[in-house]
C-alpha cells in the first residue's frame, strides 16, 4: 500500500472532528439568498449567489472581530422560523458530512431566534431536528456523522444563566454543552459567573470564547474565575510563551520556548484549544497565517484541535483548513491524526462514545490514507 498524498481531495476523505463552528456562520450563500426572497428580506447587499458569497468573505476579511460580527446580521435575519432553522441545521449536517466530518459540535445562540415568536426550547428543537434530518440524509449516502449542539449565550446580554438552564434541560436530546460568545472587550467571562456555577453544579460542561480578540487576561479568567473545559480560539495564550530572537513558527521543535505561568497551566490541564485558523487572521487575532501560533503550540504539546469557526465568512471546510496547516507548517497524515485526536478527547460526548469513534473510525480511516 502506498500514502495518499496530502492534497484536498485526499484530506476531504479522512474522517474529522469538529469542535468549534458557529451554525449562523456556515449557511450556504444559495440559503441565505433563498430564505431571504422568502421572507421578504432585503437588506442583503447582493442579489445573487455569487455575489453574496464573495460579499461575506470580503466583509469578514477586515482585521477586527467587531467588523467580523457584523456580517451575522444578515444570517440571524433569515433564520427566524422553525422551518428555516430545521434548513440551515440540515444542510450543515450534510456539508460537515461530504467533508468528511464524523463528529461535529455546532454551537448557536438560541436567543438571537426570537423575533418571530419563537421560544427558547422551539428554537433548540427545530435546529436538533435540522441536525437529525441531515445525518440521516447523510447516511443514505453513505456519509456517516455525529452532531451535537452547544447552546451560546451572548456575552454582551444578560441571559447566560437562563440559557445554562436551556443546556441543561436538553443534555439528553442533543444538547451537549454551553457557550458564550460576542465582543470580547469590555465583556470579561466573570460577569457570567452564575451560568458557569449552575453548569457546574449539573455536572455539565461548557467552553468560553476567550483569547481572540482580548488576549491573556481573557483566558486567565476564563479558566481560573470560571472553570472552563476548553477555550473557544485560546489562541492569545501565544502571548504568554516566549521563543528565542528570530525563532521560525514552522519549526520543528521550540526547545527552548519559556512558559509564563497561564500557559503552563493550559498545557498541564490539557485544556483543548478550539483553534480556527482562517478566521484568527480575518478577525485580527493573528496577523497572517504565516505568523499563526498553530504550529508553535502543537509542538509543545498543547492539546490543539482545527476548526472552521464560520464556513461562510471564511468560505472554508475542514479540510481546507487542513490543508492550510500541511501547506504553512508541513505536517503529514500522523499530524492530522494526532489533531483529530486531540479534537475527539476533548469532545462534550461521554468517554465510551468517544473513545469508539477514536478506535473504530479515526484510526481506522487514517490507517487507510497512511498506507
Amino acid at each position: 500500500m502506498t500514502t495518499s498524498p496530502l492534497d484536498l481531495p485526499s484530506i476531504a476523505l479522512a474522517p474529522k472532528v469538529l469542535l468549534h463552528d458557529h451554525l449562523d456562520g456556515g449557511l450556504r450563500p444559495a440559503t441565505v439568498l433563498e430564505l431571504a426572497r422568502e421572507i421578504g428580506y432585503d437588506e442583503l447587499p447582493a442579489d445573487d449567489v455569487a455575489a453574496v458569497g464573495a460579499w461575506f468573505r470580503e466583509a469578514a476579511d477586515s482585521g477586527s472581530l467587531v467588523r467580523y460580527l457584523e456580517t451575522f446580521t444578515h444570517t440571524v435575519a433569515v433564520m427566524q422560523t422553525a422551518s428555516s432553522l430545521e434548513r440551515v441545521a440540515r444542510e450543515c449536517a450534510e456539508d460537515l458530512a461530504d467533508d468528511g466530518v464524523v463528529y461535529a459540535e455546532v454551537r448557536f445562540a438560541p436567543e438571537q431566534h426570537l423575533e418571530n415568536g419563537l421560544t427558547l426550547d422551539e428554537v433548540v428543537e427545530a435546529v436538533l431536528r435540522g441536525f437529525e434530518d441531515g445525518a440521516a440524509q447523510a447516511a443514505d449516502r453513505g456519509r456517516r456523522i455525529q452532531v451535537r449542539t452547544l447552546v451560546t449565550a451572548m456575552r454582551h446580554a444578560a441571559r447566560s444563566r437562563e440559557i445554562a438552564e436551556l443546556a441543561v434541560r436538553f443534555r439528553h436530546r442533543g444538547v451537549v454543552g454551553f457557550d458564550i460568545a460576542g465582543a470580547e472587550a469590555g465583556y470579561p467571562p466573570s460577569r457570567h459567573l452564575d451560568a458557569f456555577e449552575y453548569m457546574r453544579a449539573n455536572n455539565a460542561p461548557f467552553t468560553i470564547h476567550a483569547g481572540e480578540a482580548f488576549g491573556l487576561p481573557s483566558i486567565h479568567e476564563a479558566i481560573s474565575f470560571c472553570g472552563t473545559d476548553r477555550l473557544g480560539h485560546g489562541v492569545r495564550v501565544i502571548e504568554d510563551i516566549t521563543l528565542p530572537v528570530g525563532a521560525d513558527p514552522a519549526a520543528a521543535a521550540f526547545p527552548d520556548a519559556r512558559l509564563g505561568d497561564v500557559a503552563n497551566y493550559v498545557r498541564d490541564k490539557r485544556i483543548p484549544l478550539e483553534l480556527c485558523p482562517s478566521s484568527n487572521v480575518q478577525t485580527g487575532a493573528v496577523a497572517s497565517l504565516a505568523e499563526h501560533p498553530f504550529n508553535v503550540l502543537a509542538r509543545l504539546r498543547f492539546r490543539v484541535t482545527v476548526n472552521t469557526d464560520n464556513r461562510l465568512m471564511g468560505d472554508t471546510t475542514m479540510s481546507r483548513e487542513c490543508k492550510v496547516l500541511v501547506d504553512q507548517f508541513g505536517y503529514g497524515w500522523s499530524d492530522l491524526e494526532r489533531f483529530t485526536v486531540n479534537a475527539m478527547k476533548s469532545a462534550f460526548i461521554h468517554f465510551d462514545e468517544r473513545l469508539a469513534i477514536i478506535d473504530d473510525v479515526i484510526k481506522p480511516g487514517y490507517a487507510v490514507l497512511i498506507g
